[in-house]
């Protein structure tokens, strides 16, 4: 099988765009998967000391206080949307403030729309994901001020 290094090149460029860790493509009978960090099972078992730096409680809080404000993630994998339906008013825009359970966004993931309700009371300083853009768990979509 010969593998079309284009293919490959492309799809790291857009791991870094999007910020993913891997990405995944089939065609017919083709497969290519191109990841950044690619830690097996085995290497996690024996070498535990990769785990202690993390509490299990840190993928879990949903807003973190920064220099730069409120940080509010995603709290699932999936596809990022601004508004409830294409060409509906977008859930916030930027400089609108915001109370704690305002639906700042919509993550789609199989096919279900979860809203994603602001952790905090604020006004929105930046918007960190564009509309249709895929996000990642604990991923930051949205700063407060």
């Amino acid at each position: 099988m010969k593998v079309d290094k284009s293919i490959i090149k492309e799809l790291s460029e857009y791991l870094n765009e999007f910020n993913l860790s891997e990405i995944e493509i089939t065609e017919k009978d083709k497969k290519i998967k191109v990841s950044k960090n690619n830690i097996s099972m085995s290497n996690l078992q024996t070498s535990p000391s990769n785990l202690s730096n993390s509490t299990p409680n840190e993928n879990v809080i949903n807003k973190e206080k920064t220099k730069n404000g409120i940080e509010i993630t995603s709290p699932i994998i999936g596809t990022a949307y601004h508004a409830p339906e294409p060409g509906a008013k977008k859930f916030v825009e930027v400089g609108k403030k915001i109370k704690k359970g305002d639906t700042i966004m919509i993550v789609e993931a199989m096919k279900t729309m979860n809203h994603v309700p602001s952790s905090s009371d604020g006004i929105v300083k930046e918007i960190c994901v564009e509309d249709g853009q895929p996000v990642e768990f604990g991923q930051t979509i949205i700063i407060l001020e």
